[in-house]
C-alpha cells in the first residue's frame, strides 16, 4: 500500500474522530474528566475514564489534554503522544486511553483523542 494511501485513511479517520464528537462524561470523586473525541470509524469498545488528580483538583486546575493515539490491527492502543494540555493532567489521560479497546481493523491507525478537566 502506497504511503499517500495510509495518510488519506488516517485522515479521514481523524476528521471523522472530530465529526462524530461525544461528550461521553467519566465522573470520579473529585472532579470529571470528559472525553470529547471519539469516532465511528474505528468504534471503542472499551472506554476507561481518567482520574482527576488529586494535586490539580486542590488546585483547581482545569483544561484540555489532547492525546494523539495510535491503534493497532488489533484494537489495542500501541502509543501515545501528548498533543496539548496541563503537564498535571497529562499523565491521568494517558493512563486512561492506554486502558481502552478498539474495535479491530486491518492496519493500525492514528487518532486524537481530547478529554476535558473541570473540578466540581
Amino acid at each position: 500500500m502506497c504511503d499517500g494511501s495510509v495518510k488519506t485513511r488516517n485522515l479521514r479517520f481523524v476528521v471523522l474522530l472530530l465529526m462524530f464528537a461525544s461528550g461521553m462524561l467519566g465522573y470520579c470523586d473529585h472532579g470529571f474528566a470528559q472525553d470529547v473525541g471519539s469516532t465511528r470509524a474505528r468504534r471503542v469498545k472499551h472506554r476507561v475514564s481518567p482520574v482527576y488528580p488529586e494535586l490539580a483538583r486542590r488546585m483547581s486546575i482545569d483544561g484540555k489534554v489532547k492525546l494523539e493515539v495510535t491503534v493497532g490491527a488489533n484494537g489495542k492502543v500501541k502509543s501515545t503522544k501528548v498533543v496539548g494540555g496541563h503537564p498535571l493532567l497529562i499523565n491521568a489521560s494517558e493512563d486512561a486511553v492506554r486502558k481502552w479497546a478498539f474495535e479491530p481493523a486491518a492496519s493500525a491507525a492514528t487518532a486524537i483523542i481530547e478529554f476535558e478537566f473541570r473540578p466540581q
